[in-house]
């Protein structure tokens, strides 16, 4: 099977794409807005690379670069499962482009990777995201706790495991 590379969705005008080194230094800034910072902290010197173990997608939304998505993925047959992650810019937020991005994506993982299950994780606090995935059908499973360093590293912080089963 080969990895979700490229979905096109709402009638076309929301795009799924592999990165591209072009995207680089838009996706950069995307990240860097206080509202994407606070929860994904300030981007690593190899962003959007410094993630080997996750395939990162580029969101474009007419035309132009809206984000980033991730998914993660365990193999291990009795665990088997995969992750979804994701940032838009923020005057994007609250369209549903997010919420699109991700159920197109979990069902992507679901028919064409195999996977039965996908999670998220979003902080408690981020009640924009928790809301985003429910919307893309993502359902509460339980509070971790103290599951996330808080951006700089002081303390910790509450993440709400989320889920989408296959047939549910």
């Amino acid at each position: 099977m080969d990895h979700v590379s490229r979905l096109e969705l709402m009638d076309g005008r929301l795009l799924l794409r592999e990165l591209a080194a072009a995207d680089r230094a838009e996706l950069t800034r995307i990240h860097r807005e206080p509202a994407v910072a606070r929860w994904w902290e300030q981007p690593a010197d190899q962003f959007p690379w410094d993630e080997p173990g996750s395939t990162r997608l580029t969101i474009v939304y007419e035309g132009a670069i809206a984000g980033l998505i991730q998914y993660w993925e365990e193999l291990e047959p009795k665990y088997r499962h995969a992750g979804i992650d994701v940032f838009l810019d923020p005057p994007l937020h609250g369209r549903g482009i997010g919420s699109a991005a991700v159920a197109a994506l979990a069902r992507a993982l679901i028919e064409l990777r195999g996977h039965h299950r996908i999670t998220v994780d979003p902080a408690v606090a981020n009640g924009a995201a928790v809301r985003a995935y429910e919307k893309a059908g993502f359902e509460r499973v339980g509070v971790m706790r103290r599951a996330e360093r808080d951006t700089g590293g002081e303390g910790w912080h509450d993440c709400l495991l989320m889920e989408l089963v296959r047939g549910e």
